[in-house]
């Protein structure tokens, strides 16, 4: 069996004996019923998630998968292609806004080449990042696909791979990326997969100005008009109006939940990695957990396809993976709540009166 059909095989439903174990101590806390909200429910879910009560989410992990993208030469970005690189070198030096707030949180950065259009073979060779390079940037997509449907199982097997390397050690996976010009295949995938308009979904990404978002909007709907994607079947989105590194977190997500590992899903490029991981297994839903709604268009409709409600809501639009380093605070704080506040018998409290 190939690894991309042996993991979604492992992936499974969230375990309701740890869920109900969880609720039952929660429900029993010194304070009023319920009365951190949302933080309880995350405590919930992360039980539900692992199969463990407490949770374990000492151990933190930010992927950020880079890759270049052909649609750059469409116009659709301001910076140019050689920024992806450049940035590499900023995560490996640790002097990234994602690598600053990482270390809020005791969690480590790790940098994935899926298909970088420079050679980056020094750095991995040094082993400052994982390799899981599949070309040197994609096709544009407003030309024809974006790779063939060999090199798309390729992209996410290889954020398997990287899931399944980093797993042992890791007990919270966060999701993040670099490539110029991604937010228009992930804009392609949105409308394709969630069936929304091309205008709903597609922004400004780094900073365009009206003149230049009509025009990134009009290559979006040529990209899908042209390639005809069919939304059922996530590889071959990921192949016609995708991304390397867009790919490669859809696997890292499967790879994840295969090992009952949440996963913190950054922005609007790794919510389309996760519409593509959940179109290819729709049970990997249960191991999601929405960091921060973007400033980008598009980004809540994305989130309410998933059925996922986003911990934050910042205004942030960086990517990187730096919505996702701020919400593991959130999660260490729903365990901690399951581990360190006392039951109303342990503390000898008195319970409301009925």
């Amino acid at each position: 069996m190939a690894t991309l059909e042996r993991t979604i095989e492992r992936i499974g439903l969230p375990d309701q004996t740890a869920r109900a174990k969880a609720r039952a101590r929660l429900d029993r806390l010194i304070m009023p019923h319920w009365a951190l909200g949302r933080l309880m429910d995350l405590a919930v879910d992360l039980a539900g998630i692992t199969g463990q009560v407490p949770p374990r989410v000492d151990r933190k992990v930010i992927v950020t998968m880079a890759g270049d993208h052909g649609v750059v030469a469409e116009g659709v970005s301001l910076y140019p292609q050689a920024v992806t690189a450049q940035m590499v070198k900023g995560f490996v030096s640790g002097r990234a806004a994602v690598n600053a707030l990482a270390r809020l949180n005791r969690a480590s950065v790790v940098v994935v080449d899926m298909g970088v259009a420079a050679d980056l073979g020094r750095l991995a060779a040094q082993g400052r990042i994982i390799t899981g390079r599949v070309a040197a940037g994609t096709q544009s997509i407003a030309r024809g696909p974006a790779m063939t449907l060999q090199q798309a199982r390729r992209a996410v097997e290889a954020g398997i791979e990287v899931a399944e390397e980093l797993g042992p050690q890791t007990d919270v996976f966060g999701t993040g990326d670099m490539g110029i010009g991604n937010t228009t295949p992930s804009a392609a995938i949105a409308a394709v997969v969630t069936g929304a308009a091309v205008e709903e979904v597609t922004g400004r990404g780094t900073g365009i100005d009206d003149r230049r978002l009509a025009h990134k909007m009009a290559v979006v709907r040529r990209a899908i008009e042209r390639n005809r994607p069919n939304p059922a079947d996530g590889l071959d989105v990921l192949a016609k109006v995708g991304g390397f590194e867009i790919g490669g977190i859809a696997g890292l997500i499967l790879g994840a939940a295969a090992q009952r590992k949440p996963v913190l899903v950054d922005g609007f490029i790794s919510t389309a990695g996760a519409l593509i991981a959940h179109c290819l297994a729709p049970k990997v839903r249960h191991c999601l957990i929405a960091a921060h709604r973007s400033q980008e268009n598009g980004h809540g409709r994305m989130q309410r396809h998933l059925g996922l409600t986003p911990l934050l809501d910042l205004g942030m639009r960086l990517g990187e993976g730096t919505g996702a380093a701020l919400a593991m605070n959130l999660v260490e704080a729903a365990a901690r709540i399951v581990t360190e506040v006392a039951t109303f018998e342990e503390a000898s409290v008195s319970r409301a009166e009925s």
